[in-house]
């Protein structure tokens, strides 16, 4: 019988994607972690609440940080990129959106941001928009006229819609709607733990049948561990959404916070970006310590270590590298087209 492939050369050899992290990244230490992590790439949270004209100018300082860290990361324009990433050595880093604000009522901004290197957007965050609405909205009537023209025009672009911080309605709404596969970059299955940030069977069911992919959340909150959640939680989230929509659609999004300050808290969690305290939460300071991320995978140069769970529980090789960023991969191939 021959040797067990070792986790290391498993890790080394696969294309490895985190399809959500939302660090600080004007900090150092970040980028000294991401180098140390292995991770080929990386979905860089660029917009939360942000405007047109404020996301512009994140992008241009994204312009920077790329040209002045080149030899750690690479911007990612398409799959050849991310490839081009694993083959140099260095995170790839595609800008993605946690909310479509943006664009605010002008449907051709899209287009606009697609050519600057936006290729993934998050339809709603928290709370209703122009698009649809927020999974802590108090109510939720689904896509609008403007989000439904939002996601045609979106899939005509070649930009990944992602459904994470969407409400239920509009979640399936947009599966629905979408002629390309979706994402939840980020979330976990209510049937696991219940929380409204978390998806139900219904819509990771019908995600999945599209050939839409979800990335299992490292946030304790959305863990049944809460704050005292270790890596092994979140490989039980991971192996959670294997059982009920199958090893092709299963990925990993972190929501790595690194190094954030209190501001970057009281800042999501305000209504709009601007009121705090808001309704939807208890307050940002417990919202923060709930926020970090479990035991054991604290930051991304801890990531290898899930090669090792997956590898405890049974997991063949083949199907590690599909939950490492495999399926990221193929859906990336699917939908950056236009």
């Amino acid at each position: 019988m021959p040797n067990p492939i070792p986790a290391k050369e498993i890790y080394d050899e696969a294309i490895v994607i985190d399809a959500l992290n939302v660090s600080n990244w004007k900090s150092p230490t970040v980028y000294e972690s991401l180098a140390a992590s292995g991770t080929t790439a990386i979905n860089a949270t660029l917009v939360t609440w942000e405007n047109f004209q404020q996301t512009l100018g994140y992008i241009v300082d994204w312009q920077d940080i790329f040209r002045e860290r080149s030899a750690q990361i690479i911007q990612v324009m398409s799959v050849d990129d991310i490839l081009k990433a694993k083959q140099d050595g260095k995170v790839g880093v595609i800008l993605g959106w946690q909310n479509s604000t943006p664009i605010e009522n002008d449907l051709r901004r899209i287009e606009l941001f697609r050519s600057l290197g936006v290729l993934i957007m998050q339809l709603t965050f928290h709370e209703r928009n122009f698009i649809g609405n927020g999974c802590l909205e108090r109510g939720d009537a689904g896509l609008s006229n403007f989000g439904i023209d939002a996601v045609h025009e979106m899939n005509r672009m070649g930009i990944l819609i992602d459904l994470s911080h969407c409400g239920e309605r509009t979640t399936l709404n947009a599966i629905e709607m979408s002629s390309k596969p979706v994402a939840c970059t980020h979330a976990n299955a209510q049937s696991f733990h219940m929380h409204p940030r978390n998806k139900t069977d219904e819509a990771l069911k019908l995600l999945a049948e599209r050939g839409g992919v979800v990335g299992a959340t490292a946030f304790n909150m959305f863990l049944p561990g809460g704050r005292e959640s270790t890596i092994e939680n979140f490989v039980d989230a991971i192996d959670d959404l294997v059982q009920r929509i199958g090893i092709e659609h299963v990925g990993f999004g972190t929501d790595f916070t690194q190094d954030q300050p209190q501001e970057f808290w009281d800042y999501i969690g305000a209504q709009q970006g601007t009121k705090l305290p808001s309704t939807f939460y208890d307050g940002p300071e417990g919202y923060a310590e709930l926020a970090h991320a479990p035991k054991g995978l604290e930051t991304p140069d801890k990531i290898p270590a899930l090669t090792d769970s997956l590898l405890a529980r049974g997991y063949k090789p083949a199907d590690i590298t599909l939950i490492l960023g495999g399926n990221w991969l193929r859906l990336f191939r699917e939908v950056w087209t236009d």
